[in-house]
């Protein structure tokens, strides 16, 4: 392929997994200050999936990889790159997308994790797409994937009730602008940060000083505030950069982190609740997972649909935010 072709990164294949093991609400309010309706009312969330024994994250991002690849219909050999979105790697190093590389057998692809917390999928995503653009890859196969439970304070109740373990993969595929399907794929992604608010929400982990491993700390009413103001912003300039309205898009696919915030994004931009994929209620927030999580189920029950627009937008800790209008 001539690097002067103009190419899209389309959709081949989706896929998602959940690790068996659940923990409703009730199980939390067992040790916690809680209860069911305590957490429904505040996040919107009833349960949430943890790694089984011995699982890690690799582990369910594989399982999401394989079930994109068939959905997709390719060998994976045929992969050129593995893209990881996560903050729950298997070690520091090596990166957790080549321990996925090894275990679904994708011997010619490169492969590297990308860390912007719940942004991360559309980072990504992102940068998936500048490969496939550019000519260096013809297909990749994109990852969000977390393990939240390893890094969750079981007995604080402000985030032990929010997070959950989970991992969503697309397959993308480069096709130029004589190919049947161009006016399909990505059409643009948009990445914002903001390292100054890093407190709102962080890790307390120092490898720097080999300190215990930590767990999740998180300012819940300044981040609702922002959220809403900052996930506003990245849809504005997704629809502004496309041209399109809010009536123009069929499914808004944001970022799983509580059902308030989603419906104070419905409010701010009429969006009826109708057209947002809202899964917080069962996954609760998987971090890079949630987005390609909800994809994956809204693809297999046929709510997304060939050339559908779909706006995909999050936020997360750094701080970073980011969208993405996709057409099916």
């Amino acid at each position: 392929m001539l690097p002067n072709v103009a190419r899209r990164s389309v959709v081949r294949g989706v896929g998602g997994y959940l690790p068996p093991k659940c923990i409703t609400n009730a199980d939390l309010a067992t040790n916690l200050d809680t209860t069911d309706e305590w957490i429904v009312e505040r996040t919107g969330m009833k349960q949430r999936h943890v790694l089984a024994d011995g699982q890690n994250t690799s582990d369910l991002a594989a399982e999401a990889a394989k079930l994109a690849l068939a959905d997709a219909g390719f060998d994976v050999q045929t992969i050129d790159l593995i893209v990881v979105a996560t903050v729950t790697p298997d070690h520091p190093f090596p990166a957790t997308a080549a321990r996925v590389q090894a275990k679904i057998g994708a011997s010619k692809a490169f492969a590297f994790d990308v860390n912007a917390v719940c942004s991360g999928f559309i980072y990504a995503l992102s940068v998936a797409d500048q490969y496939l653009k550019t000519g260096m890859a013809k297909r990749v196969l994109v990852i969000g994937a977390d393990a939240m439970s390893k890094i969750v304070d079981w007995n604080d109740r402000a985030t032990a009730v929010l997070f959950g373990d989970g991992a969503g993969a697309l397959v993308l595929e480069a096709v130029d602008e004589s190919h049947v399907d161009y006016e399909r794929g990505i059409h643009s992604t948009h990445l914002f940060s903001d390292g100054c608010h890093y407190d709102l929400l962080y890790v307390n982990t120092d490898l720097a000083t080999a300190a215990q491993p930590g767990h999740v700390h998180m300012q819940g009413r300044e981040i609702f505030k922002s959220a809403i103001k900052l996930i506003g912003e990245a849809v504005e300039t997704v629809l502004s950069s496309n041209n399109i309205t809010i009536a123009d898009i069929d499914w808004f696919v944001p970022h799983q982190a509580n059902l308030r915030i989603i419906e104070g994004i419905s409010v701010h931009f009429k969006i009826p609740m109708e057209k947002m994929v809202v899964t917080v209620d069962r996954h609760s927030n998987t971090s890079a997972a949630t987005i390609p999580l909800a994809l994956w189920e809204a693809a297999r029950d046929g709510r997304i649909q060939k050339n559908h627009q779909v706006v995909l937008e999050a936020m997360g800790g750094g701080l970073t935010w980011a969208s993405a209008l996709v057409k099916w």
